[in-house]
């Protein structure tokens, strides 16, 4: 059921949206609105606002958004359209990454813009605006990729559409997922959905977590859009989980494979009760080294031992968060990186999903991910700097020193400072976000820093500030180069 204006309002204030964007939209044409029938058609609330993204020049498009918004249209308007033109337009192959990081930051941007003041609310979706008009090129000139309608005679019947989908995905099977995905949206409840797709999205190690990204991020932002935009979204979200190169895995499985069947047998071992443990743990720091030196097998081992020595799960995530932060601090790459990513996508997902087993599998997969991350950033390159014996400064920085720092070591050490003799962690984060705003210039500087801010709070006292100490190695800071789209957008809004 598609929300009434009434309760459209409601749930835009409880977001933080501001009201001034919640008047009617302006009016498409009837030319406006055709569109090829070979590629997939929209809902029809928001056909027009798609095309407006797909078409107008990139050179123009912020400007012409800015335009309707202060004519009256929605930011939900504005973000559910960048999220379909995303879908429609850009696709998640061959690897889930590159170009196709233009869908996967949408949620990102979508999170720093509730999170923001509303003088910077618009430059996220803005800076995602441009991105996808980048990435809609990129695609038009290498392959011309549009998503297709899909063949209706071929869609499974509801009562069908659930073993065929694990049926086509367990066989790789791209066509037969496709149908199958068309068919779960139409009759399936978004948990029943989530619960399948984030199965399958932690199942291998394929695009350094991408998947999983792409799984946790598609879902929250439809939650953001609402359902009646999913068909198109979970399908582009089967084909690329289904993306590998080479043969058939379900024929021949590859290295990135192994470690699924492993760790299924791992969870056998869980005891019953093993969401009961205590989350004051010491399992948290031995786990710790545990990430360091372990390998895929091994460490997933060692956490169901700690589970069945009484460990809860929330002790268990402290260690894998801290581990993927810590990487970070230990070599700052693109790879390093998306152990944090991938880390709060997984988190994200074992806290939404009901499945017993699959919470299990994304708890033990991000154990082997951890590891594999360490190792894809290369071991003997890795710093001997560790996340539990970051050392602070004799006195508190402010803000401005910490953001003024020299160098990112000193850095995280004002952090942590600042954040254990009691300051506000919600400055730091506006002061942080801000600067994402201002000087980011990628989709990893927006994917990253969502993810980080989020995670401090879904860390325990005890880890969290070394947490977000650890995150500066990467968040920009004040001698950050800016970036020039700011200008453009304030300009648009002028």
């Amino acid at each position: 059921m598609r929300p009434n204006r009434r309760q459209f309002i409601g749930s835009a204030v409880g977001s933080g949206l501001s009201l001034a964007f919640l008047s009617q939209r302006d009016p498409v044409s009837a030319a406006q609105a055709k569109l090829d029938p070979s590629v997939v058609k929209l809902d029809d609330s928001i056909e027009p606002t798609v095309r407006l993204l797909e078409e107008t020049p990139r050179e123009k498009v912020l400007e012409e958004v800015a335009t309707r918004i202060k004519g009256g249209m929605p930011y939900r308007q504005v973000l559910s359209a960048l999220f379909l033109a995303g879908v429609r337009n850009v696709q998640p192959r061959p690897q889930v990454g590159f170009k196709f990081h233009a869908v996967l930051v949408i949620n990102s941007a979508h999170l720093a813009s509730i999170n923001s003041p509303d003088s910077d609310r618009w430059l996220p979706i803005f800076w995602a605006i441009d991105r996808f008009k980048s990435a809609q090129l990129e695609t038009q000139k290498t392959s011309g990729w549009r998503m297709s309608s899909v063949e209706e005679s071929r869609v499974p019947k509801g009562s069908k559409a659930r073993d065929a989908f694990i049926h086509a995905m367990d066989n790789w099977d791209e066509d037969a997922a496709d149908l199958a995905a068309a068919a779960l949206a139409r009759t399936a409840t978004r948990n029943q959905c989530f619960n399948l797709f984030a199965h399958y999205g932690a199942r291998d190690f394929r695009d350094i977590g991408h998947k999983a990204i792409y799984v946790a991020n598609s879902f929250r932002t439809l939650d953001a859009i609402g359902w009646h935009h999913a068909e198109p979204v979970l399908r582009s979200l089967a084909y690329a989980l289904l993306q590998h190169d080479g043969e058939n895995p379900a024929q021949k499985p590859a290295d990135a494979d192994l470690h699924w069947q492993t760790n299924l047998e791992q969870s056998k071992r869980i005891d019953a009760d093993w969401l009961n443990g205590k989350s004051e743990s010491d399992a948290s720091k031995q786990l710790l080294d545990v990430f360091r030196t372990d390998n895929e097998k091994s460490a997933p081992a060692r956490v169901v031992d700690a589970l069945n020595d009484g460990a809860s799960p929330d002790a268990i995530w402290d260690s894998i968060l801290s581990s993927a932060g810590e990487l970070l601090m230990r070599k700052t790459s693109i790879v390093t990186l998306h152990a944090v990513t991938s880390a709060n996508a997984l988190h994200y997902a074992f806290k939404t999903v009901s499945d017993p087993q699959t919470r299990q599998m994304l708890l033990l997969q991000n154990a082997s991910f951890v590891t594999l991350f360490r190792k894809a950033a290369g071991e003997n390159s890795l710093s001997k700097q560790h996340i539990d014996t970051i050392e602070k400064p004799a006195d508190t920085p402010s803000l401005n020193e910490i953001f003024d720092a020299p160098d990112k070591p000193s850095a995280a050490r004002g952090t942590l400072a600042y954040l254990d003799a009691g300051r506000d962690p919600q400055a730091l984060m506006h002061a942080a976000r801000r600067l994402v705003f201002i000087k980011g210039n990628d989709a990893h500087d927006y994917k990253f820093s969502s993810a980080v801010l989020e995670d401090f709070y879904a860390l325990s006292p005890a880890w969290r500030n070394r947490y977000l100490a650890a995150s500066m190695y990467y968040l920009p800071m004040n001698s950050t180069k800016d970036n020039t789209l700011v200008t453009r957008i304030r300009s648009a809004f002028a």
